[in-house]
């Protein structure tokens, strides 16, 4: 347990690249080549995360402000996934998601069900997240242990669902994201998406960054709708002149500089992804296999951030309107890109429908946040967090609103059969997400 919280100190930006390195001279990378790609993740993941800081340093005080301006008085604090994640890590749970992770992902590879082996470990927090409500709520460590395994079982399942999604939307060969935050969302977009193409008039609205740009000429560029956007939301925080244009200079170098520090990680995960694929091809011929990656990969998409900054002052009035809530979105405000990412893909990047949504995934969200606030404050106090200033109460939009966590705490209400149902559930859903897999990969061989 020590060494695995170690590891989780280290962070991705560090762990990441060892595993790489790992994984690539076990698939007989030259240790040159490897070293350079595991180096190359981390600089990306470096990059990313300046990146992202500069997004949540500027809209941070952007919202506060907002809120402000709104009159807003709400008592849950929004602390953000950073805290949310030590305070996964730091429960009785998280000291064994790592090994959890690990050992049901080799289980279901070696049994042909899932194609993607997750080397984001760093990010099994999420399923320390479900198992330490479950075992603040039950009381059970035992239910809070079989609720991480059916998390990890479940996310594994997503990740191979949502993969072919993620290849030909952005581009990124034998890549899927086993991501807490990002998959569960696929839930939602699925069905909304079978809606929206039933809709006449709006079915055939085209909103995709590419569309819009033709349409508006420069005004339609992703720099320039980052200006935009950035000005309407100081706007609405109140600020003066000059702290409007710096906020609107800033969300436009958001829109550059995101996907260029995701194709300097690309370039370091390419090759690791090729070797993978030469490995599998070699030694199981007929076998794909997937390698499960942080969905920081997608962030960085034009229709992703444009559809997340558009979505800052929605989710700051739906927290006003929505009777019952009581969550004041702040931390997680600039990590709404997580939330989005993986519905763009299944809404073909239409700005329009990624909106719509996120607004109806965090309407339920924020509500879901407010009910399991007294659990994630306990588990919280447990780990020996420290609150911000002020704060009695705190949740997260990351994993707070996200669709699973309503799923395993529900399901903690039957007890262990609840739990268990729903990981066998998963496992049966896998079965047959490969059997189906494996008969399209059968056809297209043949044609």
């Amino acid at each position: 347990m020590d060494i695995i919280k170690y590891l989780v100190d280290l962070g991705p930006s560090v762990v990441l690249p060892v595993i790489i390195f790992l994984f690539g001279i076990i698939l007989r990378t030259k240790p040159g080549e490897a070293f350079r790609a595991g180096l190359t993740v981390g600089i990306g993941f470096i990059g990313i995360n300046l990146v992202i800081g500069l997004l949540m340093g500027s809209l941070g005080p952007a919202a506060q402000d907002m809120v402000k301006n709104l009159g807003i008085q709400l008592t849950v604090i929004d602390v953000g996934w950073p805290a949310t994640s030590a305070i996964a890590f730091g429960s009785a749970v998280g000291a064994l998601a790592i090994p959890i992770g690990l050992a049901v992902n080799l289980g279901m590879l070696v049994f042909g069900l899932t194609k993607t082996l997750n080397i984001d470990l760093w990010n099994l927090w999420h399923i320390a997240f479900t198992g330490a409500l479950v075992n603040v709520m039950t009381g059970s460590i035992t239910l809070g242990i079989l609720t991480a395994i059916a998390h990890a079982i479940i996310l594994l399942v997503l990740a191979d669902l949502t993969a072919k999604h993620v290849q030909n939307y952005y581009g990124y060969q034998n890549i899927s994201f086993p991501h807490g935050t990002s998959t569960p969302y696929y839930l939602i977009a699925l069905p909304l998406e079978k809606l929206f193409d039933r809709i006449p008039g709006f079915r055939d609205l085209k909103a995709d960054p590419e569309t819009i740009q033709k349409r508006l000429g420069v005004l339609g560029e992703s720099t320039v709708l980052g200006l935009i956007l950035g000005i309407l939301i100081a706007i609405l925080a109140g600020w003066d002149f000059q702290k409007i244009l710096d906020l609107g200079v800033k969300t436009a170098a958001v829109m550059l500089l995101l996907p260029r520090m995701v194709s300097i990680l690309m370039e370091g995960l390419m090759p690791i992804s090729e070797a993978a694929g030469e490995f599998v091809r070699s030694r199981f011929p007929g076998r794909e296999v997937y390698i499960g990656m942080d969905s920081a990969l997608a962030v960085g998409h034009p229709a992703t951030i444009a559809a997340s900054l558009l979505m800052i002052p929605i989710v700051l009035g739906m927290a006003v309107l929505i009777p019952g809530n009581k969550v004041l979105p702040f931390g997680d405000l600039a990590t709404i890109p997580f939330i989005v990412c993986l519905m763009a893909p299944i809404f073909k990047g239409n700005v329009v429908r990624t909106v719509i949504g996120a607004t109806i995934a965090l309407g339920f969200g924020l509500l879901l946040a407010t009910y399991i606030s007294p659990l994630f404050t306990q588990a919280a106090q447990n780990a020996g967090f420290q609150f911000p200033e002020g704060a009695t109460a705190i949740s997260s939009l990351v994993d707070g609103a996200v669709p699973t966590t309503a799923i395993f705490l529900f399901g903690a209400k039957l007890g262990y059969a609840g739990v268990i149902a729903v990981a066998i559930l998963g496992l049966i859903v896998a079965y047959y997400v490969q059997r189906r897999q494996r008969s399209a990969q059968l056809i297209d061989q043949a044609q």
